[in-house]
Formats: structure tokens, C-alpha cells, sequence
């Protein structure tokens, strides 16, 4: 019975943070707008001059512009668990016979659904400006799977951070502080090898280098090369790390 009403807690608690994306449609265009704007106009402007090992850069492009996206969808889990903890609803969750659990288990997952829809819109602008699968139905789904799955440990440390922040403007520092650095040092955009030698270390020990790697491997139906095994225990490492830190930052008193 515990585990039925904590699912059906969750289940209730996802649907709220889903109906903010239709009753606040402005975060809906900010997870959406942003990425299609940064795939054309990589594609577009800067294509011509990056020289990578695919057939064309949209297809180099799209797997760590995909990675890049449900990332940067952490920084939404944060900000809205910031503004909730600001305007004092958590105390009211609090004094709610619900399970604790669902509050963060709730966001986690609306968020998963709303990486699911980017994705999907993703990898249709990449098919209408040139971006083609290599590998098989299955390796196809995989790509931005695994992409995605990335990113739940990522939102997970992220929660911890709206949780702990004094105000939604910090998060906003802390977010582009810890994500810019993260995204632009890996093979997202560039290869590893055009970088400076001192800096290809540094992007090569990047989590995030692992998981373009595996997407991009797995949408071209390469050879994975250990990507797929180093980002699922990239994965598992940063669960086990923002599991207690976000259940300890929302039972912390305020």
C-alpha cells in the first residue's frame, strides 16, 4: 500500500510540474527555441569551418547538440525547484499527507517527458536540414536514449542545487557557471584532437565527452568504443551522489 500511494503521489506530482509547461508556455518555448537556434546556427554558420570525421557536420552536430539540450533541461529542474522552495510551497507539501519522495520524483520524471518531446523535436529539424541514422531502428532509439539518461543524474544534482540555493538568481549563476564550461570542453561541437593539447585531457575525462561519444557512435552505427559502458557508469556514479544529496537539501529545515 506504501508503494501504491507513493506511485500515485508521484503520478500527481508529475502532472502538476506538466501542466506548468502548457499554463506557462514561455518555459516551453526556453527548452525548445534555444537548441533549434544553436543547431542552425552551428550548422549554418560555423559547419564550414570545423572539419570532423563524418560525412557533414549536422551529422557530427546533432548527437552533442542533443546531449547538450536535455542537460541544459537540469537547469530548469533547479529552477523550479528554486522558485517552489522560495515561495514557501515545499512547507506546504510538508504539512500534506503525501510521500515525501514524490516531490522530487515528480519533477525528475516531468522532466524526463519534457526531454523525450526536445528530442523528438531535435532529431526532426535534423532530419529537414540534412541529418540522416546510420545505424539500426534499435541503435536509433539508443542515441538520444542514452542522452537522456545522462541527464537524470544531472537533474538530480541539479534538484539538490534549487533545493540548497537561497534564491532562483543564484541558481541562475551557479547553472551557467557549471553547465558552459561542462558542454563547450568536449567533443560536442568539435573534436577532441583540433583542441590545445594541454585542454584534450580535460575534455577527454569530461562525463559529457562520454555520453556524445556513445550517442553520436550509436546514431551512426560506429563502434561504440567502451562510450556506452563509461556514460551508464558515468550515470550510476552521479545517481548515487544526487540521490542523498536532494533528499537531504529538501528535508533540511528553511
Amino acid at each position: 500500500m506504501n508503494l501504491r500511494w507513493t506511485l500515485h503521489d508521484s503520478f500527481i506530482m508529475t502532472r502538476r510540474n506538466m501542466l506548468r509547461y502548457i499554463r506557462l508556455p514561455e518555459n516551453l518555448v526556453s527548452i525548445t527555441v534555444q537548441p533549434i537556434m544553436f543547431l542552425l546556427l552551428f550548422t549554418y554558420v560555423l559547419g564550414g569551418a570545423i572539419r570532423v570525421t563524418t560525412p557533414d557536420y549536422i551529422t557530427y552536430l546533432l548527437p552533442g547538440i542533443l546531449v547538450q539540450t536535455v542537460v541544459f533541461g537540469a537547469f530548469a529542474t533547479a529552477l523550479g525547484l528554486a522558485q517552489d522552495a522560495q515561495t514557501g510551497l515545499f512547507e506546504r507539501f510538508r504539512s500534506l499527507p503525501i510521500a515525501r519522495s514524490a516531490v522530487i520524483t515528480g519533477r525528475l520524471t516531468a522532466d524526463v517527458m519534457a526531454n523525450i518531446f526536445v528530442a523528438t523535436l531535435m532529431i526532426g529539424v535534423g532530419f529537414l536540414i540534412g541529418f540522416r541514422f546510420g545505424g539500426s531502428p534499435l541503435e536509433s532509439i539508443a542515441s538520444p536514449g542514452i542522452a537522456i539518461l545522462f541527464a537524470l543524474p544531472v537533474a538530480g544534482l541539479f534538484a539538490a542545487i534549487g533545493l540548497t540555493a537561497r534564491s532562483v538568481e543564484s541558481v541562475n549563476v551557479i547553472g551557467f557557471v557549471a553547465i558552459f564550461p561542462i558542454t563547450f570542453i568536449s567533443s560536442a561541437f568539435v573534436p577532441v584532437e583540433s583542441m590545445p593539447g594541454w585542454l584534450q585531457p580535460v575534455a577527454d575525462a569530461n562525463p559529457f565527452t562520454r555520453a556524445v561519444n556513445a550517442s553520436r557512435a550509436l546514431a551512426l552505427g560506429q563502434d561504440t568504443g567502451g562510450d556506452v559502458t563509461a556514460t551508464l557508469i558515468w550515470t550510476v556514479v552521479l545517481l548515487a551522489i544526487a540521490i542523498p544529496l536532494g533528499v537531504r537539501a529538501y528535508n533540511r529545515p528553511r
